[in-house]
């Protein structure tokens, strides 16, 4: 498994060159209410087993979470399911807050 850090994943997010990865938030609901990376799909780490197949093989997956240990289980999950370009952010959203965006609530 794939790792990134969170300065840069922003670097690639905003590379024209490179296609925009799926940035896929497993944690719960208010944890994304609470803050979020723009552009994330929220898609909780107890419904993945179910939800999988709604995700595109071919794109590149970066699993997200507050500190990077739900997001690690589920992209381990993914790559098990045959899915080949899965990463995990290193830190999670905790991480982005403090490297990319400092304007972004944290708890």
């Amino acid at each position: 498994m794939e790792h990134i850090s969170a300065t840069e994943l922003a670097a690639w997010i905003n590379d024209p060159d490179r296609p925009t990865p799926l940035l896929l938030d497993v944690r719960e609901p208010w944890e994304h209410q609470t803050c979020h990376i723009a552009g994330s799909q929220l898609v909780p780490m107890n419904t993945i087993p179910g939800r999988f197949s709604e995700l595109d093989e071919e794109q590149p997956v970066v699993c997200i979470c507050h500190h990077g240990g739900r997001s690690m289980q589920v992209a381990a999950f993914l790559e098990r399911q045959g899915f080949t370009k899965v990463i995990n952010l290193s830190g999670g959203v905790h991480a982005w807050a403090s490297q990319v965006d400092p304007a972004m609530p944290t708890y």
